[in-house]
């Protein structure tokens, strides 16, 4: 009976050594991705009304791509936005417009100017939980095979591209 009284300091011990554990990862900012490594899960997307559909054959057409998930309500969106028209001039940009109006979204596309090569209108969020996004914005560089290689948190800026999105392209290359 007396190891009983033992057992919620052994579940305290065990859950701080987990926790602790997570500081001491190789990039404790970085969250994990399960899709870094797998194919490309599909589109489940509707038309942006006006912009080019996001075709899913393209995922396998032989280039590096970024697939993007943004939305007009999201203020770090429109703070990394032209940084993706930037990279929209090294690689093909593909634009997932998650949990929007897609009225909101075309005005936020014609404010800012439109990077993306396809965009889709994921409104229901299927295609962003197949994708394990966490929040927006979110950018997967996917290589030719459609296999994802890197999957970027927060918003894009003039050093992420520098010291994190272009090694990361040229290494799915």
């Amino acid at each position: 009976m007396r190891w009983l009284a033992l057992l919620p300091v052994a579940v305290f011990a065990g859950l701080g050594g987990f926790f602790l554990s997570g500081l001491y990862r190789e990039d404790p900012d970085v969250l994990p991705s399960t899709r870094v490594g797998e194919p490309a899960p599909p589109f489940t997307v509707a038309e942006l009304p006006g912009r080019t559909p996001l075709d899913p054959a393209v995922m396998t057409d032989g280039e590096v791509k970024l697939v993007n998930f943004w939305a007009s309500w999201c203020v770090p969106c429109r703070v990394e936005h032209p940084q993706l028209e930037e990279l929209a001039e090294v690689v093909p940009v593909y634009g997932i417009n998650y949990k929007d109006d897609l009225q909101k979204a075309d005005r936020f596309l014609n404010e800012l100017g439109d990077p993306f090569a396809a965009i889709g209108a994921d409104t229901e969020a299927r295609t962003g939980i197949d994708w394990g996004v966490y929040g927006l914005p979110e950018t997967f560089i996917v290589d030719g095979d459609g296999i994802v290689t890197y999957r970027f948190v927060g918003p894009i800026t003039a050093s992420v591209i520098e010291d994190t999105i272009l090694p990361e392209i040229e290494r799915a290359r």
